[in-house]
């Protein structure tokens, strides 16, 4: 996933289904000079990673 399509999903009033190694995740902020995104399981809201945006997959 590239940047700026994560940052739509997070601006984004619509539920967007987000993908990461297979598990529904929630997009929480876009680093554009690492290529992260801050994310966190959703039915794990305390467990928050810092992941590729490549690794993001939008269904």
């Amino acid at each position: 996933m590239d940047a700026r399509r994560a940052e739509e999903i997070i601006a984004s009033r619509d539920t967007i289904s987000v993908v990461y190694n297979g598990f529904d995740i929630y997009l929480e902020k876009v680093n554009n000079k690492q290529g992260t995104a801050s994310i966190h399981f959703i039915d794990q809201p305390d467990k928050k990673q810092i992941v590729p945006l490549n690794d993001l997959i939008e269904y």
